[in-house]
């Protein structure tokens, strides 16, 4: 349930209730003098990185792409590759710069 910001029309007082949708229409409909102040909602961001939030089922997802896709920013990020592989990759990036 949220929490809902009202105003009283005639006192101007403002305050918050914890109320389901039913019960804040239900208060709005009986009280005419109150009516419901729209407030910002809270955004909460996220701490960490996206692989410290995500199942291994996700991740099992990522490493069959990474698999069909070797050459691919998700291939390089996720896929196994043998130390011959990232070395033959790093001596071909050398020269493609050149």
């Amino acid at each position: 349930m949220p929490t809902y910001r009202f105003q009283n029309i005639e006192t101007g007082e403002e305050f918050d209730d914890f109320l389901s949708i039913s019960s804040k229409e239900e208060l709005l409909q009986k009280n005419p003098h109150i009516r419901q102040v729209l407030t910002t909602f809270g955004i909460a961001s996220m701490v960490g990185d996206i692989h410290s939030k995500t199942d291994d089922t996700w991740k099992e997802v990522l490493s069959k792409v990474a698999e069909a896709h070797p050459n691919s920013k998700v291939g390089r990020q996720h896929g196994r590759r043998s130390i011959k592989q990232v070395k033959t990759d790093q001596i071909v990036e050398k020269w493609k710069n050149k």
